[in-house]
């Protein structure tokens, strides 16, 4: 059995039908954690003949890739739950929560569940309900929100910065992968806002649920709602970083073709005069005969004319950088310890005590805050 059986004290025990069901008719309080592989395994037989639990709520225990949902059935709920897992995969959650027992289903790793289970051995008061072990899990998943966002918020400010100093077709691919990312962070994070929204203000959804267990997932809801407003954050962060990439490559094309222009242009009377002395006229061949009037006809009027040009050019500006995009240095930012607390370092919340100093007031907060 791929799987961990615990009871609220922290006691671990091998997880198989007897057992389950010895627990279940005792009414002990545990937890079961299993890894399932398909509806052919035999954590999904473990399921269907030991816990009885509804077709539907099976059907849905079995398939993944679903959306964050609440369910309700007769004495249990199944939830489905998101949380970043090992690499650059979401682990979907699936939890059937009763009076008496918890059971979290997944296909891959969880590092949520690994840190719970670990927690739970190492506690000296057992926990006096699932419902709390599921309130872990839960909020176990979402804070591992917050880590996978600040690295994100590095990359982005790093982004920004290359970009300013020379935009490349590899930086716009790590742009829309980012972007891609956030689409599915999303995807996922919103469902799950208005599952605990749901949750929270019907307390009679999960059996066991209490106003005072309540109060822990009413914290849980207010971390996603974190979670959504910093993705809604940085998807515009990254659409205004691609929007600079495109910008930036536009007004240095128009640079080159400027440099372009300018180089025709100063040929242009070169080639005039090249195509009137060469017409093969008598008077030009019988006057035009010696050095000086080569030297100074021929090409002496070419470099009058070219150097004119560049005179001319040079006092209307064209010459210059005005209105070019030069390699820019990136600009020295203020990066707050906590990187999702950005806001109040650029929004300043203005201090009664030290007579409305806006920046004074935002570093106290941003400090109290880390």
């Amino acid at each position: 059995m791929n799987g961990h059986l615990m009871t609220l004290d922290g006691k671990e025990i091998e997880p198989t039908g007897k057992t389950v069901e010895d627990l279940l008719a005792s009414s002990e309080p545990f937890w079961l954690d299993l890894r399932l592989k398909g509806e052919d395994s035999p954590e999904f037989a473990l399921l269907r003949d030991s816990f009885h639990f509804h077709p539907l709520a099976l059907e849905d225990a079995a398939q993944f890739g679903q959306r964050a949902k609440l369910d309700s059935y007769d004495d249990f709920a199944f939830l489905v739950v998101f949380g970043p897992g090992h690499g650059d995969h979401l682990v979907e959650m699936h939890c059937f929560s009763a009076q008496n027992f918890l059971v979290t289903v997944h296909r891959r790793g969880c590092p949520a569940t690994e840190e719970v289970r670990h927690r739970l051995q190492a506690i000296t008061a057992p926990l006096t309900s699932p419902v709390m072990v599921l309130y872990r899990v839960v909020d176990m998943l979402v804070d591992d929100y917050f880590p996978v966002l600040a690295k994100l918020d590095d990359e982005i400010d790093d982004l920004e910065d290359e970009i300013l100093q020379a935009p490349t077709d590899e930086q716009l691919g790590r742009l829309f992968d980012m972007k891609r990312s956030l689409i599915v962070l999303r995807k996922v994070v919103t469902p799950e806002r208005d599952l605990f929204a749901t949750l929270v203000s019907s307390s009679d959804v999960i059996p066991g649920m209490t106003p005072e267990y309540e109060r822990y997932f009413r914290d849980v809801y207010d971390h996603l709602i974190r979670v959504s407003d910093l993705v809604d954050s940085y998807r515009d962060l990254l659409s205004g970083a691609l929007d600079t990439h495109l910008s930036t490559v536009s007004n240095r094309l128009n640079v080159v073709m400027k440099q372009l222009t300018i180089i025709a242009t100063v040929f242009l009377p070169l080639s005039f005069l090249t195509g009137f002395f060469g017409q093969n006229y008598a008077w030009m061949i019988s006057k035009i005969t010696s050095a000086p009037a080569f030297w100074g006809v021929g090409v002496g009027s070419q470099i009058v004319v070219a150097v004119g040009l560049l005179i001319m050019f040079r006092r209307r500006g064209w010459l210059s950088s005005d209105g070019t995009v030069p390699a820019a240095v990136p600009a020295k930012r203020t990066r707050p310890m906590i990187s999702h607390m950005r806001w109040l370092a650029l929004h300043p919340i203005k201090s009664l005590s030290t007579g409305g100093q806006g920046p004074v007031a935002a570093t106290g907060a941003a400090g109290a805050d880390s």
